[in-house]
């Protein structure tokens, strides 16, 4: 990711539609895990997601592939390192979670990247993972953030288990978005991220995606797939 898309995730984190129902689903599954405990945050940027995993009382340490997104997250008083998810600096088995949202998919060799997930993970600790779902969406936008694939349910879930993990539950998220998803695709220019989102449209999304939420909705097509899974 190049260093002006990590800052502007970190300017839009706190009030976009899409990064704001990420961080609830986050929320939600940390409450579904039971007490806190040490916590990896892979690709962290300026640290949204790691902060998340702080206030519910992880002892967290975040980790990106840019100098400046570590740069970012250490401002903000966050324990953030430089690393590559293929290598991890960091001791096996050390992480009762590892949250990894929006990685593989920039990774070629994300098999490596499994592999590493899973040895910093202690025996019986969960991951929570999420990727953009289905090739028939790729498009500009994929390009310019530099997305090396899109998921579908079987090609993550081979990638995950090859490397030793058991699966709990995989669904799909942002589901009632996807059609207008993928008509915005077919004209996509580049980095959606950096258009901007008026206030109203930007509520009007919000709506929508919170709806997933009291909806039977996991098991059709979405714009992202999520994984939680444990290592035995």
């Amino acid at each position: 990711m190049k260093t002006a898309d990590v800052t502007r995730i970190t300017e839009m984190e706190d009030h976009h539609w899409w990064f704001r129902e990420k961080r609830h689903l986050l929320a939600d599954e940390l409450n579904r895990l039971g007490p806190p405990g040490r916590a990896l945050d892979i690709g962290a940027a300026g640290g949204g997601n790691t902060r998340v995993l702080r206030s519910r009382g992880w002892d967290v340490v975040a980790t990106d592939y840019d100098e400046n997104a570590v740069e970012i997250a250490r401002s903000r008083g966050l324990d953030a390192i430089h690393a590559d998810a293929r290598d991890l600096p960091l001791p096996s088995s050390s992480f009762d979670l590892v949250v990894a949202f929006e990685i593989l998919e920039h990774i070629q060799e994300d098999d490596q990247a499994a592999a590493e997930l899973f040895r910093v993970l202690r025996p019986g600790g969960s991951a929570l993972i999420s990727v953009p779902s289905g090739m028939d969406l790729w498009s500009a936008h994929d390009v310019a953030v530099h997305h090396v694939r899109r998921y579908d349910r079987a090609s993550l879930r081979k990638v995950i288990e090859d490397a030793g993990f058991v699966v709990d539950e995989l669904w799909s998220w942002n589901v009632l978005l996807r059609p207008v998803v993928a008509l915005r695709r077919r004209s996509a220019r580049g980095n959606e991220l950096n258009e901007h989102t008026p206030w109203l449209v930007n509520r009007a999304l919000t709506a929508i995606v919170t709806a997933e939420r009291y909806l039977p909705t996991r098991s059709r097509r979405g714009v992202s797939l999520i994984l939680k899974v444990h290592k035995p």
